[in-house]
């Protein structure tokens, strides 16, 4: 993957006063793995005799796709895949209590205490003495506010977006409202299809924080930097202050 110019030992650091538009959910605390055990549950309590658990999981992503087109992120559109899921792959009635069991499952995510991925909070609170922090995630508003008030990184940032979709109009329109100057704009994220691609994609750099469990849907090829913007890899979220 193409990177900064800088060595292995020695990175180029940026000058202060630097915009990094900052995801949230896989790059500042664990979303993800949180879903893929809800729906290893779902799978096992499916229990279908004719697909196996690979297949069963191919449909609930093309279900979820389809769901998340119709009604949008967050756990109200995971519960309704759920059931549509089960709807579609048994002859067996829903009955209330599955159900009530079904829906178990999206609730056990709700549940969870945020749970911060290494280093991030001390490394915001360095990136926030010199630079200028915003963070821009999608989903359901109220959920991902209250993730951020839960998390307690809230004072970190100047401002927080929650986009219904992040593609490269959105990130145009962000830019506007915020000023953000493309040359000195960063969009910092675990996802190629919604960090990544359409930052590059509106004129801003971009910073790759890989995460093993990256929702399938938000799989794609990162692509090439267009002439004049930069594009870094990083292993982990506390590495942005060896560049920022």
């Amino acid at each position: 993957m193409p990177s900064l110019n800088h060595t292995a030992n020695h990175p180029f650091r940026h000058p202060a006063n630097q915009t990094l538009l900052i995801d949230a959910d896989d790059t500042l605390w664990e979303n993800n793995i949180y879903f893929e055990r809800a729906i290893t549950s779902f799978i096992s309590y499916l229990d279908h005799r004719v697909h196996t658990p690979e297949e069963v999981r191919g449909h609930l992503n093309r279900v979820e796709h389809a769901t998340v087109v119709a009604h949008g992120y967050g756990l109200h559109s995971f519960r309704r895949s759920l059931v549509t899921c089960f709807e579609q792959l048994t002859d067996i009635p829903i009955t209330a209590e599955k159900h009530r069991r079904i829906e178990s499952f999206a609730e056990s995510i709700a549940d969870q205490e945020i749970e911060l991925l290494p280093n991030v909070a001390t490394t915001l609170a360095d990136l926030a003495t010199r630079h200028r922090l915003i963070m821009v995630t999608k989903g359901d508003p109220d959920e991902q506010t209250d993730k951020l008030q839960r998390s307690g990184l809230a004072p970190h940032f100047t401002a927080v977006e929650v986009l219904r979709e992040k593609h490269h109009g959105a990130y145009r329109t962000l830019a506007d409202h915020h000023q953000c100057e493309a040359c000195t704009t960063w969009m910092i994220g675990n996802s190629p299809r919604s960090d990544i691609n359409p930052a590059l994609a509106a004129g801003f750099h971009a910073i790759f924080i890989p995460h093993d469990f990256t929702w399938v849907l938000e799989h794609e090829v990162v692509n090439q930097p267009p002439s004049g913007q930069q594009l870094l890899e990083l292993a982990a979220f506390a590495d942005l202050t060896r560049y920022f």
